[in-house]
């Protein structure tokens, strides 16, 4: 089942060989995600349900792993980005923010 972020996602012309690369190609896959209006979303359903291959969100596997690992205690990316993004529309200072 395809949600409707993905279907505004700036990778939705592009070949899926595109964006399941490996090395510097990878690179070539994350600027894509520059500028896309879903960006944050695709990376907390990456995050979320722990995709192990491809680019999502502008992020490789191996950063989605590291973030995943320096955040053990993170229940939800997708609600978690979503309050941060809240927070910087809203204009919060940033000493208020918190990614906890």
């Amino acid at each position: 089942m395809e949600s409707t972020w993905m279907s505004s996602g700036l990778c939705r012309t592009a070949r899926a060989d595109d964006l399941f690369v490996e090395g510097a190609a990878q690179n070539r896959a994350k600027a894509l995600c520059t500028g896309c209006p879903v960006k944050a979303e695709c990376l907390a359903y990456a995050l979320d349900q722990r995709v192990d291959h491809g680019v999502w969100g502008g992020m490789t596997e191996r950063e989605r792993r590291a973030l995943l690992k320096r955040r053990p205690t993170v229940r939800s990316w997708a609600r978690l980005l979503d309050a941060a993004r809240r927070e910087f529309d809203a204009g919060a200072p940033a000493s208020r923010r918190r990614l906890a």
